[in-house]
């Protein structure tokens, strides 16, 4: 893990998308949906009202291993016959999910769908407001999105004297 390495924050709604995750190593989001940062390196994830003691907190990420492009009725073979059994999905395979230390909680109830943000900031996090923290000690998520765009850049530091 690196401090520049990129963390998808992904909303999960129910238990038994949480159970996918679990047992099968995947999550999905819709083609229609998908935000900028399908390539983070990490995923988290972030839990709303029906996980109970545990909601509206991130107490669990996984690597991103790999993704591909399927419809629903691939991914859910006995729900053919749902409205949106054609529709794309992007399956997000999964490495092993990991257990924070200590769940980062939102202070307030906040709509989550999908959060950026850096490992460095991930890892320090105590609370979301945190995983947006701008600070010197922390990398300069601008500067490394550009750079994965192949936007070549020069920084400039000022000196203090």
């Amino acid at each position: 893990m690196y401090p520049d390495d990129r963390v998808l924050v992904a909303y999960v709604p129910t238990l038994a998308d949480f159970s996918i995750i679990e047992d099968k190593g995947w999550y999905r989001i819709p083609q229609r949906s998908v935000p900028k940062g399908l390539f983070a390196e990490y995923f988290a994830f972030y839990f709303g009202r029906p996980f109970g003691e545990q909601k509206w907190a991130i107490h669990y990420y996984a690597e991103r291993l790999g993704h591909e492009l399927v419809s629903r009725k691939s991914l859910f073979p006995k729900e053919v016959d749902h409205p949106k059994a054609d529709e794309l999905y992007y399956k997000i395979q999964l490495g092993a999910l990991q257990l924070l230390k200590r769940p980062i909680v939102s202070l307030r109830w906040r709509r989550v769908t999908f959060l950026h943000t850096t490992w460095d900031r991930f890892e320090n996090a105590v609370e979301v407001n945190d995983l947006f923290l701008d600070s010197e000690e922390f990398v300069d998520r601008k500067y490394v999105a550009l750079k994965d765009r192949d936007v070549h850049i020069s920084k400039k530091y000022g000196i203090k004297k």
